[in-house]
């Protein structure tokens, strides 16, 4: 039997996952780390503590799965997007925490860059929108505010990467310092028609070349694990920031086939193949998990708060002990009795992009109960979901495509019946639960596999994929319509002064 390992490093804990070669789930391990709040907006990881507890669940994985390291025959990482981890080259040690995808310090040279003018360019390049989300604006600001730094990167004495690179030189003892496609387009300094870094970005931001890693596809042959850490030496075969990973996990591989996860926050995505497309609609342009050299691209729209709904419910409301009641309070009422709930609890995401917005629970009555209002969060996933998927079907059909006709789901609010049924009923398309919802570990394992002659191709991966469950849409759409249309008034509402 052939194994793959999957390194799936989040942003609130670091997993590890054995996969066999039809994709089955063997062994799994994980462990959380320290989130560290400086001061209001920033958040930071000790990229350390990623290491160690990254390399303590692959060896845990490898023990449950009573397995070697000559047993595997690849290695794939999948990250948390945009966190930035800069380290000296000589001794290993980073020069400063790593700063998290949610941190906002660099705000103000986003603004300064917007100010310019520099959107048109940036979007153009790099298919993103100029925002703290993305790396290159932390990594000047490491260089800017960490003395010596820039003195330092000027004599090519450092090296930055996002966590897969981290991941990657630690594994290999500092031999390879190397990136893939998918995690460079998140950086706001890659040319993602070229797949390559852009000097005239570079230059915007001030930063120095001699600090990148090398760039490859996803699908690749990186390098190899030193043998001392997992006790024996293992291919790195595959790398994909995670929601890329998750696209690819899911087989969809070609242009108009789509994705969701249910996280804390909702990420889709759907493929444009080849095509760059920006969107008109509120969503960014990325490059998708490639396992050739030829570009390949996705829409991609975020909602922020997903999942952390039901959280809030439990900690914020007390309305449940446990997130696992939540399935059963909302089904314990036929419907959301005109209750609608808008958790803009840190502004709106795609397609909105309303950072002002604040959470808003709206259309209560004396007949309103705690059962309605878990109900109303729960669609509240389902309504923002379902406005991301409308605007990729607005940006598909002007560009030439067919609307998206079925949505696969994964991720951990993706168990819950009841949501991915009114998924499907809002959308009126099928809603397809895979047999293995971890995907986005699935997809590096997948490229991994793919770059080492596990699998012939795309098309035998696409065989692998079965479903689970398809949630048929039941709903009459003149009724879907309406809801949405509350729903869109009700986001109005969140929004006003």
């Amino acid at each position: 039997m052939t194994y793959l390992l999957a390194l799936d490093q989040g942003t609130s804990s670091s997993r590890a996952i054995v996969f066999d070669a039809r994709g089955h789930i063997v062994a799994m391990a994980q462990r959380e780390f320290r989130q560290i709040y400086p001061q209001p907006g920033w958040v930071e990881h000790d990229a350390l503590e990623i290491w160690d507890s990254q390399l303590a669940t692959a060896r845990e994985a490898l023990a449950k799965a009573n397995l070697k390291a000559a047993d595997i025959k690849a290695l794939g990482i999948t990250n948390q997007r945009e966190t930035t981890v800069v380290w000296n080259r000589k001794t290993g040690q980073p020069i400063y925490h790593a700063i998290v995808w949610q941190d906002r310090r660099a705000e103000p040279t986003c603004a300064r860059l917007r100010e310019q003018g520099h959107g048109p360019l940036v979007q153009g390049k790099t298919g993103l929108v100029i925002d703290a989300y993305f790396s290159g604006t932390k990594l000047k600001w490491i260089l800017d505010h960490v003395p010596q730094a820039r003195e330092q990167a000027e004599r090519g004495e450092l090296a930055f990467g996002t966590v897969d690179s981290w991941l990657v030189w630690r594994l290999s003892n500092g031999e390879v310092h190397a990136t893939d496609v998918s995690n460079a387009a998140r950086t706001m300094l890659f040319n993602v028609h070229e797949n390559r870094w852009d000097e005239e970005l570079l230059k915007l931001l001030d930063i120095p070349a001699s600090v990148l890693p090398a760039v490859h596809p996803s699908a690749h042959e990186y390098g190899r694990v030193a043998a001392e850490h997992l006790g024996g030496a293992i291919t790195i075969g595959g790398i994909a920031g995670d929601q890329q990973s998750a696209l690819f996990g899911q087989a969809c591989f070609k242009a108009g086939m789509a994705k969701n996860t249910y996280g804390t926050g909702c990420f889709m995505l759907m493929h444009t193949g080849p095509r760059f497309q920006t969107s008109a609609n509120g969503l960014i342009t990325t490059s998708a998990a490639q396992s050739t050299s030829t570009p390949e691209f996705a829409l991609e729209g975020s909602v922020f708060i997903g999942g952390a709904v039901v959280q809030w419910l439990r900690d914020g409301l007390h309305a449940i002990k446990g997130s696992s009641e939540v399935q059963s309070l909302a089904e314990s009422v036929p419907d959301a009795g005109g209750v609608m709930f808008v958790p803009a609890f840190t502004g709106l995401g795609a397609p909105y992009w309303k950072a002002e917005a604040r959470g808003a629970i709206v259309g209560l009555t004396r007949g309103s109960t705690v059962a309605h209002i878990a109900r109303a969060a729960l669609e509240s996933i389902a309504f923002q979901s379902a406005a991301l998927l409308q605007a990729m079907s607005r940006d598909a059909v002007a560009a030439g495509g067919a609307p998206v006709s079925e949505l696969r789901v994964d991720g951990g609010a993706c168990v819950n019946n009841l949501l991915m049924q009114f998924q499907a009923d809002l959308l009126g398309i099928p809603v397809v639960r895979p047999q293995v919802i971890e995907t986005t570990a699935l997809g590096a394992a997948y490229l991994a596999g793919l770059s080492t002659g596990v699998y012939s191709g795309l098309e035998e991966l696409g065989e692998h994929w079965r479903a689970e469950r398809r949630f048929m849409p039941t709903m009459a759409r003149e009724r879907a319509m309406e809801l949405m249309a509350g729903w869109e008034k009700a986001v109005r509402q969140a929004c006003a002064d």
